[in-house]
């Protein structure tokens, strides 16, 4: 997981080229011991369980964040109200 995450150098299209697969894989390894199948199938199915707990449960919802940040480079987002090439709008 490591290497595949020096490989994409947070880079959006190169994380998803070479860390999905494997964070993919292991979830699959993983979510197979508690009755879910090991197919893309079965991660579709348990992300969706998670994302209906984790307005009912901080605890779920703080850890599906600390998750998702493995497998995300950080997002930055604009100054607030600036256009198109940093340029306020009017």
């Amino acid at each position: 997981m490591d290497e595949a995450r020096e490989n994409a150098c947070n880079d959006m299209g190169k994380m998803l080229q070479f860390l999905l697969p494997v964070a993919t894989q292991i979830q699959q390894d993983v979510i197979k011991a508690y009755g879910f199948s090991s197919d893309g199938e079965g991660v579709l199915k348990f992300a969706r369980l998670i994302k209906s707990y984790e307005s009912q449960d901080p605890e779920i919802a703080s850890m599906s964040a600390k998750l998702k940040a493995l497998f995300l480079p950080p997002m930055t987002l604009p100054p607030h109200g600036a256009g198109i090439g940093g340029v306020a709008a009017s």
